[in-house]
């Protein structure tokens, strides 16, 4: 079984995944950041190595969900190869930071993935305004991202609502700004009731 999360940055994608995890005995995979060789070149030129970073993605992520497929293991992903697609790369090309033949470079190669893998059996989104966001990115103090504009989490935030709108599979939604799960254990129930609702037919309490 594929258990997929999702949301913005900063949005508590790895807390969650790691608490749940925890909670089912569940196999994590978190997103691939602080070995990625090109996430601080980015975040200090954008136009010069979004590209580079797409791509560096896509390729992780799709190696990551050949190989949860192929898994007798109940496994929880860390943000999915279509946040990617949908939103991020979209995001860049839609700024200015992509070029139009990278972009369409980049959606012709994930096409070609996506005829070859099926959606999560469980889609879970965390949504979260920006003032939330921006917390728990200052928080978390990544050096690199301290300098991300507003701007770029805005236009990140319309797409993350768009795409799920129109999502087709499976779909929990958490209300990330008042719904604490990292912090309250009635909060991270109330997390746990809606997946065993979804998955197991269990009527929360």
């Amino acid at each position: 079984m594929h258990i997929a999360i999702a949301g913005n940055i900063g949005s508590g994608k790895t807390t969650l995944t790691r608490m749940l995890s925890h909670h089912y005995g569940w196999t994590p995979r978190y997103e691939p950041v602080d070995n990625n060789p090109y996430l601080e070149d980015f975040y200090a030129d954008m136009g010069r190595w979004s590209f580079n970073l797409q791509i560096y993605f896509l390729n992780k992520r799709f190696k990551e969900v050949v190989e949860i497929s192929k898994s007798d293991e109940v496994v929880i992903q860390d943000r999915t190869i279509f946040e990617d697609a949908r939103i991020f790369a979209p995001n860049l090309h839609a700024q200015g930071l992509m070029s139009d033949r990278d972009f369409a470079n980049y959606c012709d190669l994930f096409d070609l993935m996506m005829s070859l893998v099926n959606l999560p059996d469980l889609m879970i989104y965390i949504r979260s305004s920006i003032p939330t966001l921006v917390s728990q990115i200052q928080k978390r103090g990544r050096e690199y991202e301290q300098t991300m504009r507003l701007d770029y989490l805005k236009g990140l935030e319309d797409r993350y609502e768009n795409w799920i709108s129109g999502y087709k599979g499976p779909l929990i939604i958490i209300d990330g700004d008042n719904c604490k799960f990292g912090d309250d254990p009635q909060a991270f129930k109330h997390v746990v009731d809606l997946i065993d609702a979804k998955l197991f037919g269990l009527f929360p309490v």
